[in-house]
């Protein structure tokens, strides 16, 4: 059966050491000059602009940046508790980041033209930077296949396939399917990422 293509960004999984993610996160904010929207399950990267109550101020990441982490909350607006579940555009809200560097997290290619297979494991990729949902606030982000190769700047690296039933995975590779994957150009870590092997 084919793999279905339920994109929703990135869902953290577990520690590089085996260990359950354990729920931690670190407060951002985003800047009203940002008028780019954010999503649940998006990559943001450090932003250069100050925020006055002391908090890192981050955007969303493009395809190829170095990122700080993973959004997978938004915190309430408790003064409008019909805002949406996303960061609109040229809003100051408070995301929860996941931004420990050894978090694996799930996310699903887009297979479009060349499906990663088995031998790419180990290689780094970037991703496909979509709009997300403005009704569910999950975010539109894939992995971008047809990126794999060695280069240590690569956003993403290739840890293994998500072992599901409804995760298929053939040797020639397939659409859709999910992987677990470590940021490999991370903000925290010391240099600009590993190169793939």
């Amino acid at each position: 059966m084919a793999n279905t293509s339920r994109i929703n960004g990135f869902r953290p999984v577990r520690y590089l050491s085996g260990a359950p993610w354990n729920g931690k996160v670190s407060k951002y904010v985003t800047a009203t000059g940002d008028s780019t929207a954010i999503f649940v399950g998006d990559l943001v990267k450090l932003s250069t602009t100050g925020d006055s109550e002391g908090f890192r101020t981050v955007v969303q990441a493009a395809a190829a940046d170095p990122v700080i982490g993973v959004v997978v909350g938004v915190e309430p607006d408790f003064s409008n508790l019909n805002a949406a579940p996303y960061r609109v555009g040229s809003t100051r809200r408070v995301l929860m980041v996941v931004d420990d560097p050894n978090v694996l997290f799930e996310v699903q290619e887009d297979g479009d033209t060349d499906p990663l297979e088995m031998p790419d494991i180990g290689l780094n990729a970037d991703v496909i930077v979509g709009s997300g949902s403005t009704t569910t606030g999950q975010s539109a982000m894939q992995l971008d296949s047809t990126t794999h190769a060695t280069s240590a700047t690569a956003v993403l690296k290739l840890m293994e396939v998500v072992q599901r039933a409804d995760n298929e995975f053939p040797s020639g590779g397939t659409a859709y399917t999910r992987w677990l994957v470590k940021i490999n150009n991370h903000q925290l870590a010391s240099g600009t990422g590993v190169a793939g092997v």
